[in-house]
């Protein structure tokens, strides 16, 4: 059980900081907007920054040595 808390933890961690820092970049360097004239679309803007989210976090906690 120990171990796992371990894998959660780090991935939590990568988590956060990964995602203040996409948060960071959308809003504060790129605009949010600018993505989205760039995409065309809201929902694809949306999808793909959830997906650069959630795609290394799971792969952090899947490789994450237990």
């Amino acid at each position: 059980m120990k171990l796992k808390r371990r894998k959660i933890k780090f991935s939590a961690l990568f988590f956060i900081c990964w995602f203040a820092l996409l948060v960071f970049l959308a809003d504060g360097v790129l605009g949010f907007q600018t993505l989205v004239d760039c995409f065309g679309s809201y929902a694809l803007v949306e999808v793909t920054l959830l997906l650069l989210v959630i795609v290394p976090t799971w792969a952090v906690y899947r490789f994450t040595k237990e």
